[in-house]
């Protein structure tokens, strides 16, 4: 049959509009064509809270157990949990059916092959979107199965990210969590669960704790300076050493000091560097293009060697199993673990400042002297009728007089005391700015006011 053009394919993830670029039929399309990319017998399925999700999720059920597959069910998951029971069972691929922090009217699917291992963008991802647009997928296979696996998969998850943290070196402090109505909420119970019933000292304050697909107070994306407040807020009316907020798929977690200050993601990339550097001398780090000098730095410092890797999940993962690396992360709060499968895990970062805030003092502090030396913006969204051409323009403007640029992902330019990353959305016309300086934040300030003048020509 003659091929249809699939929008919700993106550079390595599903993601589009309910009823345009993805449906029901759609996600049974995508499902028989992961199965016979990856000739898959055994596939981890997982959704997010939305109530598109577990529509489109049994969608896909439904069209790998017609590939003959038998489907392992973890039901409402993280997209990290989905990781773990691939390896874990030992299945040929998994599957989240989530749209993470994208408005209400998106869903997506994140796909992983054996081994929780990215899928190939050049060739195994391209595969599954040829096959699902030409949708010529034969009859149906027979012994198809679909079962239930939550409560074992959850119970070995747990057991996972509690081994990256010494039990035993937690001192009484008090954590606000925001899982911010999303998948967060069920797992981090069985995470503090495990944590009481092995007698750490911790008291939790939840926030938005319950799962609810219609995310009464807003969209989980505690990047976006708006939705910040909140968690600032209630991180100081409970007197809380520090605060976690997650995504829709808490992929992602993103921290506040005791003040309710926000801690920008490549502070935390530094302050884990360290943590793991210490514990294996020499270790390759990953990061991503868009925030580099502190991670660098305190890479060097610490004796390490650091690796740059394009942004994105699938690209971090691929780096960090070709250099080896035990710890990747991007600013956005992506952070990346060896011994999880080369996988991001948004449990497993709060546990380890936990240890790190228990043996070594406050957040605010342990982070201090590093926005002092290398101040930031964070990450500033711009929405532009040509993107394309607005970058254009950025990059006629400011690379004559750079002293450095840097193509790997979007336009990075060094200008000696200040750099700035612009890139695009795969999404939405949507362009990215990040601007960085060594020690005065009046320099940020005003690379900012420089790249946004051309930019919003």
């Amino acid at each position: 049959m003659p091929a249809t053009e699939l929008t919700c394919f993106k550079v390595y993830d599903i993601r589009g509009r309910l009823g345009i670029d993805l449906d029901v039929a759609i996600a049974y399309r995508i499902g028989r064509a992961f199965a016979q990319a990856l000739g898959a017998s055994r596939v981890v399925l997982g959704r997010d809270v939305r109530a598109s999700s577990e529509t489109l999720a049994a969608a896909v059920a439904r069209a790998l157990v017609d590939e003959g597959c038998e489907v392992l069910d973890l039901g409402l998951s993280g997209t990290e949990e989905m990781y773990f029971a691939t390896s874990h069972f030992g299945a040929d691929g998994g599957i989240c059916v989530t749209a993470s922090h994208n408005p209400m009217d998106y869903n997506g699917m994140k796909m992983v092959r054996a081994g929780a291992a990215p899928l190939d963008t050049e060739t195994g991802f391209a595969r599954i979107k040829a096959l699902a647009e030409t949708a010529d997928f034969g009859t149906r296979r027979a012994g198809g199965t679909l079962r239930g696996v939550s409560e074992n998969a959850r119970a070995a998850y747990v057991e996972r990210v509690l081994s990256f943290v010494d039990i035993a070196a937690l001192k009484p402090l008090t954590i606000l969590v925001n899982a911010g109505n999303g998948a967060a909420g069920p797992t981090f119970d069985a995470i503090a669960a495990e944590l009481a019933r092995r007698g750490a000292p911790l008291r939790f304050e939840p926030l938005h704790h319950d799962p609810d697909g219609r995310f009464p107070h807003g969209i989980p994306n505690p990047l976006l300076p708006e939705n910040r407040p909140k968690t600032a807020d209630a991180v100081r009316a409970a007197g809380a050493d520090f605060g976690v907020a997650w995504d829709g798929d808490f992929d992602r977690c993103f921290f506040f000091d005791h003040d309710g200050g926000f801690i920008n993601g490549e502070y935390v990339v530094g302050l884990l560097a360290e943590c793991f550097l210490a514990k294996e001398p020499g270790a390759t780090i990953i990061h991503d293009p868009r925030v580099v000098w502190n991670t660098r730095d305190l890479v060097a410092t610490s004796g390490g060697k650091a690796v740059q890797a394009r942004t994105g999940h699938a690209f971090v993962k691929q780096a960090m199993r070709d250099e080896g690396a035990i710890y990747g992360g991007e600013m956005s709060a992506h952070h990346y673990f060896r011994d999880f499968f080369h996988c991001d895990s948004g449990m497993i970062p709060w546990l380890l400042v936990a240890e790190l805030v228990s043996r070594k003092g406050p957040l605010a502090a342990l982070v201090g002297s590093r926005r002092a030396a290398f101040p930031s913006s964070g990450e500033i969204n711009f929405t532009l009728a040509h993107p394309a051409k607005a970058m254009a323009n950025v990059r006629a403007a400011f690379e004559p007089k750079a002293k450095a640029i840097d193509e790997i992902d979007g336009l990075s330019l060094d200008m000696d005391d200040w750099r700035f990353s612009l890139r695009r959305s795969n999404t939405e016309p949507v362009v990215r700015l990040n601007v960085e300086a060594r020690g005065d934040p009046a320099r940020v300030t005003a690379g900012v006011a420089a790249v946004k003048a051309v930019l919003c020509l």
